[in-house]
């Protein structure tokens, strides 16, 4: 603006505004998420995650918009597995290990496409993913992040996979340093 451009005013005691309605805003993003998600490679099990997460996000925003809250009291979902445990939404489903507790922090990807979980499969997914990172959750105990990232150096990306590894994008980031190697 220059110095003999005047400032938009409103006439006094005129209402704001309309800011558009919980719903549309919610309607709105929806739209652009299943926009960016409509054609997925079901061969790529990160886009398929990320598509997963962004219609989870979609579907949460729209029922916030309605006034509807998930029934978990702790605010997270559950991911049920054949042995009828409950597993938090960042372990993978070919995964077989049993979460280590609550969820605990938020690990996104490189895309901000993320999952919470348990400091376990937290871990996991932290391995897993090339430019991942990791949050701890508002409620979870100190250092949870930390002991999610530490771990996470030592662990082999798809760590339930079986068969030989030695390309440096099988190892983990621990492996891969101690052989002067990047992945």
């Amino acid at each position: 603006m220059t110095q003999n451009e005047q400032a938009p005013t409103t006439t006094v005691g005129a209402p704001p505004p309309a800011l558009p309605s919980d719903l549309a805003v919610a309607a709105r993003v929806a739209q652009m998420l299943l926009a960016e998600h409509k054609d997925v490679d079901h061969r790529d099990l990160f886009a398929l995650n990320r598509a997963h997460g962004a219609l989870t996000e979609t579907v949460r925003i729209l029922l916030r918009a309605l006034g509807v809250e998930p029934d978990d009291e702790k605010g997270y979902r559950v991911v049920g597995t054949p042995g009828g445990d409950q597993r938090c939404p960042a372990a993978h489903p070919e995964d077989p290990t049993p979460c280590d507790g609550p969820p605990v922090v938020t690990v996104l990807d490189a895309h901000n496409g993320g999952a919470k979980g348990c400091e376990h499969h937290g871990a996991r997914l932290l391995a897993s993913l090339t430019g991942g990172r990791v949050y701890a959750l508002p409620d979870a105990p100190d250092g949870a992040a930390t002991r999610v990232f530490k771990a996470a150096d030592s662990t082999r990306p798809f760590a339930w996979v079986d068969g030989p590894r030695t390309r440096p994008g099988q190892l983990s980031h621990a492996e891969n340093r101690a052989r002067g190697e990047r992945r």
